[in-house]
């Protein structure tokens, strides 16, 4: 028999928790909105300041605060404190995994979809 936590030979997987399920809908429901989504992909490429952040989200700093707060309930980044500055950075490595995921899958639906009109 695997061991806990390692998929099943037979390729079922294991019946999840109800409080497992709610855990799971959080996080995606931390990535349901395009600027946390913009934020995430900015510390994609390193830690950043939150002047930094709302610099390259385009808005405000209540509201860009605001969403670095869910994506920090949610476990996906981290903050410290440097002097006055607060810096953020991802704390979740799969966070990374999953867009890298998304985004190589909606690439290949463009490619597909590309080459779908150029027979018209």
């Amino acid at each position: 028999m695997p061991p806990k936590n390692h998929p099943r030979r037979d390729g079922a997987a294991k019946p999840l928790t109800d409080a497992m399920l709610e855990l799971i809908a959080q996080r995606f429901r931390a990535l349901a909105e395009p600027l946390r989504l913009k934020l995430l992909n900015t510390l994609m490429q390193g830690e950043r300041n939150v002047t930094q952040l709302v610099e390259a989200a385009g808005t405000g700093q209540a509201n860009v605060s605001k969403h670095l707060s869910v994506l920090k309930q949610a476990g996906m980044i981290a903050t410290r404190r440097e002097g006055l500055v607060t810096l953020c950075s991802i704390s979740d490595p799969s966070i990374k995994q999953l867009c890298e995921i998304m985004c190589a899958r909606l690439k290949a639906e463009h490619e597909q979809r590309a080459k779908q009109f150029e027979g018209l």
